[in-house]
């Protein structure tokens, strides 16, 4: 026996090799500076010793640091599932049209380590009945006992299935491969991406893990792609919002904000923005974080913290790219700010967001970030501040019980309430669909007034309403007396803000 600390071995490849079970024993081919070795680790010695006293290849056995061994089956896995990666990545409802809980019960097999398929088909039916189900995200929870696989499907988690805490690892374990993460490293986070095809269609996913207090929680963002943004006229807002839109977007320079809090549906807005004026005579740069819709008509840059590369380094850059329309995915500090409003000032349209409430609270924002408010009254052309609504199924059925709650909010009511049912059809969610709804302020003079005497943002916002902006609640009001969304519903949005 040979021994070594510290070391990086390549895989030697043999014909009818059994990697499976070789890996369940720790006993693995390898080759280190040209020599080829059976390569064990000290931890799992007494194992490997009884697997290799039983195999016919004669190899010399080596024996290495746990890391070390860790780095070697890494790279067996992956070659292990890449043909199956290969053959199972077009992923075929027929094959797996099955609840996740269904699917758990009947393949007893999943917890049988020397035989990947399971997972693979499991991880598979994962991704395919998120996609099925419209999931924005997937989230895959580890606790002490068990670990959950919940779906975010119109903003809301909903539990899919229940998973054995041993099982969970070799799923965590399946998409770190898929990945090109390090499986033997569980300690730090880690982010990747990978692709799945379904019906031909390929989707990029971005994978986030973290080490929690009982193991590991994976969280994986579905992305889209440029044909899945949906057109101004698709995304929900009303007719005299979307004609604002329009206007807006047929200035040639000056700055366009979207406001509203995580998951609120603003890149999706903005890259409707992009797509309604991207013509092939215009230079469109955007730089975000991450890229979330692939678009083959505008330039993207992605922020990379680890070089260096953030939002006001790349607009720097940008700004000397001669662009058109330049789109920041978020101003989150002064530069940044500085950078994209002197953009605005000096002939470019730029396209941003911001993390507030409501129109008027974005003015205030951008002046706490140290921005001059004559800056802001020259640059900034108009303001939306959105969110995302569940719209009911048509399952729906009438409810009155919080009529009075409403009353107490917006005086006399004369039309009937619904609350959600849930059927067959909506996944039994009682929601069908999510549309945008939101307020959009046009910068007028009379504001700019204001912002340069240093109004609070309560007396923009009143100046706002008079000039004929309709707020957020009068939207969900709206849409409330149209029965179609929920009182609950119009609350968690914001009805009481």
């Amino acid at each position: 026996m040979i021994k070594k600390q510290n070391i990086n071995p390549d895989i030697l490849q043999l014909d009818d090799y059994p990697y499976e079970e070789s890996t369940k024993f720790s006993l693995l081919p390898g080759i280190i500076d040209g020599k080829e070795y059976f390569i064990a680790n000290e931890k799992n010695l007494i194992d490997a010793l009884n697997y290799y006293s039983k195999i016919e290849q004669s190899y010399d056995l080596l024996i290495t640091d746990e890391e070390s061994f860790n780095r070697l089956l890494t790279k067996v896995l992956e070659l292990q599932t890449q043909k199956n990666i290969e053959e199972s990545s077009n992923l075929e409802q027929e094959e797996e049209n099955v609840s996740l809980e269904e699917f758990l019960k009947s393949n007893v097999d999943i917890l049988n380590s020397e035989n990947v398929a399971p997972i693979i088909k499991f991880v598979n039916s994962m991704f395919f009945q998120a996609i099925k189900k419209r999931a924005s995200d997937i989230h895959l929870e580890s606790h002490e006992h068990y670990a959950f696989l919940r779906f975010r499907i119109d903003g809301v988690l909903f539990t899919q299935a229940k998973i054995d805490k041993n099982i969970v690892n070799l799923v965590i374990n399946r998409i770190k491969i898929i990945s090109n993460l390090d499986i033997s490293e569980n300690r730090i986070p880690q982010d990747g991406r990978t692709q799945i095809k379904i019906s031909n269609k390929q989707i990029d996913i971005r994978v986030s893990i973290i080490p929690t207090y009982f193991g590991e929680k994976v969280v994986m963002r579905i992305l889209m792609e440029s044909e899945d943004i949906p057109s101004l006229q698709k995304l929900g807002f009303n007719e005299e919002i979307t004609k604002g839109f329009e206007n807006l977007l047929e200035h040639s320079y000056g700055m366009i904000l979207v406001t509203g809090p995580t998951g609120s549906g603003k890149s999706t807005t903005l890259h409707s923005f992009l797509q309604t004026i991207a013509t092939p005579e215009k230079n469109i740069v955007t730089v975000e974080d991450p890229v979330e819709y692939k678009a083959d008509n505008i330039n993207q840059i992605q922020v990379n913290h680890k070089v260096g590369l953030t939002f006001s380094k790349a607009l720097r850059s940008i700004l000397r790219q001669d662009p058109d329309i330049v789109m920041v995915g978020e101003i989150r500090d002064k530069e940044t700010s500085q950078i994209a409003i002197q953009a605005a000032l000096t002939g470019h349209l730029m396209l941003s967001t911001l993390h507030t409430n409501n129109a008027s609270a974005t003015i205030t924002r951008l002046i706490d970030m140290g921005v001059e408010p004559y800056l802001i009254s020259s640059s900034l052309i108009g303001i939306l501040s959105q969110r995302l609504v569940r719209v009911l199924c048509n399952c729906k059925e009438k409810n009155n019980k919080n009529r009075k709650s409403l009353e107490d909010v917006i005086g006399k009511v004369d039309f009937d309430l619904y609350e959600a049912k849930g059927c067959s059809k909506c996944n039994f969610t009682g929601y069908k669909s999510r549309i945008a709804l939101g307020e959009l302020f046009v910068m007028n003079d009379e504001v700019k007034v204001l912002i340069s005497k240093g109004a609070s943002d309560i007396e923009i916002r009143k100046v706002m309403i008079e000039s004929g902006m309709k707020t957020l609640q009068d939207n969900l009001i709206d849409l409330l007396e149209a029965g179609d969304i929920s009182y609950s519903e119009a609350v968690r949005v914001g009805l009481k803000d």
